[in-house]
């Protein structure tokens, strides 16, 4: 495939192919970068997938959480086909056996079916209860971590607020 090169904020390990996707060399990248998936879904929006190789977070969370956070922002929608386990791992230049395990973990979350025919499909199951226990246990960390390091109830409030109104895609209307 041919390739021209583009400036961008990661400098020459970025270029551009000829159908005007962003292209990486990986050899190249900082420590933590961003990654353009094309063709996402089926109607062949991109989204981007924020993967850092240098964290202590393994891959397959990280890979978990930019696409629980693609459904929240709503750049993926009920229904919406992801790519094959093959096609994400080619793109990203990671293990299939990594973006398998992403995907088997959403789907146990109740974030996406697992569909012989059409693959990993989003598919989001009203277990409103079963979310809350599981916010209310990576919240009480959070928050401990927080209390030990000063942060005042007030802060928390304000920090939740903040992102809760970016990931709903409420900033900057009235809450």
């Amino acid at each position: 495939m041919l390739y021209q090169e583009k400036s961008c904020s990661i400098g020459e390990a970025c270029c551009q192919d000829i159908t005007g996707h962003m292209v990486f060399d990986l050899t190249k990248l900082p420590l933590c970068y961003m990654i353009a998936i094309t063709c996402i879904t089926k109607d062949g929006e991109s989204m981007i997938l924020r993967i850092d190789f240098n964290s202590d977070e393994a891959l397959y969370i990280q890979l978990r959480n930019q696409i629980i956070m693609g459904i929240a922002t709503g750049e993926l929608r009920e229904g919406d086909a992801l790519p094959s386990v093959r096609q994400l791992a080619d793109h990203i230049s990671i293990n299939m056996h990594t973006v398998n395990k992403a995907y088997s973990v959403l789907r146990q979350e109740g974030f996406v079916k697992l569909d012989r025919r059409k693959g990993a499909v989003v598919s989001l199951e009203a277990d409103k209860e079963r979310v809350m226990d599981e916010m209310r246990e990576e919240i009480a960390v959070a928050l401990a971590k927080g209390i030990c390091k000063g942060v005042q109830r007030e802060e928390v409030h304000r920090l939740v607020d903040e992102m809760y109104d970016v990931i709903a895609g409420l900033e900057g209307s009235e809450t």
